[in-house]
């Protein structure tokens, strides 16, 4: 029976910290800060290193069940109804962050977040008389667990609104201070800040939270689909709303303007960058956050979705000494980041680089990027010239808008400078003709473009539920599809939250500008004109590449033909 228990493994915080330090998971001075926190507040070591952000709680979990050898217990292995409720009290659960998952008779299996806690494993076996077995748990697993066995039918988040409302007592009308009082207090920043860390885990790009006439509405954008969660009462909005500007250094008092901001928070151990944006309604202030993960930005063509060939043909475009790049597509459809990968392959010592955006969304290191602020003059077009006098090789522009940024930008790429920006067309040859309707001469474009990219992005299916099919004929002949004899559809399960998908992935055709196709601009060719000669010329259409997706089961037909429609 001894043999069964391993709460008495003489591994402890010390040999931990030590296994931190060799596995190169936390750096030296960082866990000598959290020691010493450690020591003065009375934290368990491996709390304070996740709450400081120093390691995260995933790979803090990873981390404890390696060192001790134990087994690390998912979502999937939690009960469905609670076990030794008869033995152990909720409040001593939801204190020591452990749950029961199992009575052997001859051994009890507990899951903890902190399997290193010895004093838990002693009263569990004190109160039930048998050997504890431990396994790790995730913290937000245990959370969601617990929330679901022992909390009365509310949720976690539930309970933090019920802690919220009771503090409003007083009405508040325009009385800044008082709200301001209020949205410092813990109801409101924790729910805030449960909001944030739910959508974080969700893998949302942006929360949502918009008054409506009878409710607070929040919803978070995953995978580029919108889904609404539980949200605060209506009479929340002030609070949460103003918590979110006071986070953001906003000006709370101001709900007449739309105001921008920032905040800079880690969440589960990881570096999280919030983009603030709010803006006045007639039921009050609507507030969107963009998401910016640091921490989990991989900014390489393969993990945009860039297969060998299109990625050596966009390297060749941003390979040139001089001329103008181009990335096309709709709002939210990846442009940016496929600049971003770029200037970060080009970025070198021997290279200057300069950026105008609107807003920078990524700092990039070794990279100077510059902001615009059209209320003191700072635009594409006014930076750009500025740009000039500071000798650079490689210059991004956020977007081309107007024929003055148009005009600059091609000078600057005839005059020896790459230019790397992007524009709203449907796909890589109305790019051109774009341009000329802004009133670019057509002789300029033929002299100063390499090249353009279109892209979209698609859902890309969850690999642990996806499920195979055979599709019917006549889809396969309409699509072209070849000899494809198998397809792929969404199912969902846990790993994904139910919905079949699991991230994006960009689907792109890229287009050289080749002496014919400068011999055809010339004549004044429509975009579709161009596009034909560009697809007779080898060019893979986004549709294609997104086809090729769908066979080798990355997303589905569907997700293809739903970001393709408009092309």
């Amino acid at each position: 029976m001894a043999a069964l228990e391993n709460s008495s493994v003489a591994a402890g915080p010390a040999g931990f910290a030590q296994y931190l330090l060799d596995k190169g998971k936390v750096a030296p001075d960082a866990l000598t800060r959290a020691e010493q926190v450690a020591g003065e507040s009375g934290e368990r070591l491996e709390h304070v290193l996740a709450r400081l952000g120093m390691v995260s709680d995933k790979d803090l979990a990873d981390a404890l069940a390696d060192y001790l050898g134990i087994k690390l217990a998912t979502a999937r292995d939690l009960p469905a109804e609670p076990v030794l409720e008869d033995r152990l009290r909720r409040a001593f659960l939801r204190d020591k962050q452990l749950l029961p998952l199992e009575d052997r008779g001859d051994a009890v299996v507990v899951a903890m977040v902190h399997p290193l806690d010895t004093y838990a494993c002693d009263a569990v076996r004190f109160a039930t008389g048998k050997p504890v077995i431990r396994q790790v748990v995730y913290p937000a697993d245990f959370e969601a667990a617990y929330a679901r066995l022992y909390g009365e039918g509310k949720s976690e988040i539930r309970q933090i609104f019920e802690q919220a409302a009771e503090r409003e007592g007083d009405p508040f009308g325009d009385d800044i201070d008082r709200l301001k009082d209020v949205a410092s207090e813990a109801p409101v920043i924790r729910l805030v800040n449960h909001l944030i860390t739910r959508a974080v885990e969700s893998r949302a790009s942006d929360i949502h939270i918009e008054p409506m006439e009878s409710e607070l509405r929040i919803r978070y954008r995953v995978d580029g689909v919108l889904q609404a969660v539980e949200s605060p009462p209506q009479h929340l909005a002030s609070h949460v709303i103003s918590r979110i500007k006071i986070m953001a250094k906003l000006n709370i008092a101001e709900r007449r303007l739309a105001q921008d901001g920032r905040i800079s928070i880690a969440v589960r151990g990881k570096d999280i960058d919030m983009r603030v944006a709010t803006t006045p309604t007639i039921h009050g202030e609507s507030v969107v956050l963009r998401i910016l993960d640091r921490g989990g930005l991989d900014l390489s063509f393969a993990t945009l979705g860039f297969d060998d060939e299109l990625t050596a043909a966009f390297r060749a475009l941003v390979a040139e000494p001089h001329g103008i790049v181009l990335v096309t597509g709709p709002t939210g459809s990846g442009k940016t980041t496929t600049l971003y990968t770029a200037l970060m392959e080009l970025n070198s010592p021997e290279k200057k680089i300069l950026t105008i955006e609107d807003p920078v969304e990524y700092q990039l290191p070794g990279i100077n990027q510059v902001q615009v602020k059209p209320q003191i003059g700072l635009t594409f077009a006014g930076a750009l010239r500025s740009f000039l006098r500071h000798d650079p090789d490689i210059m991004m522009i956020g977007e081309i808008r107007d024929l003055e940024t148009a005009q600059i930008a091609v000078q600057a790429a005839l005059t020896g400078h790459l230019i790397l920006s992007t524009l709203h067309t449907n796909d890589a040859a109305s790019a051109v003709t774009r341009l000329m309707d802004m009133g670019v001469e057509d002789y300029l474009l033929t002299s100063t473009i390499n090249g353009v990219a279109a892209q979209r992005l698609v859902r890309t299916l969850c690999p642990h539920c996806r499920e195979a099919y055979e599709p019917p004929a006549e889809l396969i002949e309409k699509l072209q599809l070849g000899h494809v004899k198998t397809l792929w559809r969404a199912v969902g399960c846990e790993r994904c939250s139910r919905t079949g998908f699991k991230g994006r992935s960009s689907i792109v055709e890229v287009l050289p500008l080749n002496n014919e196709m400068r011999r055809e601009i010339l004549k004044e060719n429509d975009s579709e004109a161009l596009q034909r000669i560009a697809v007779a010329s080898g060019m893979q259409t986004m549709r294609a590449h997104g086809l090729r997706k769908a066979a080798a089961g990355q997303t589905t037909i569907e997700e293809v033909l739903r970001a393709t429609r408009s092309v």
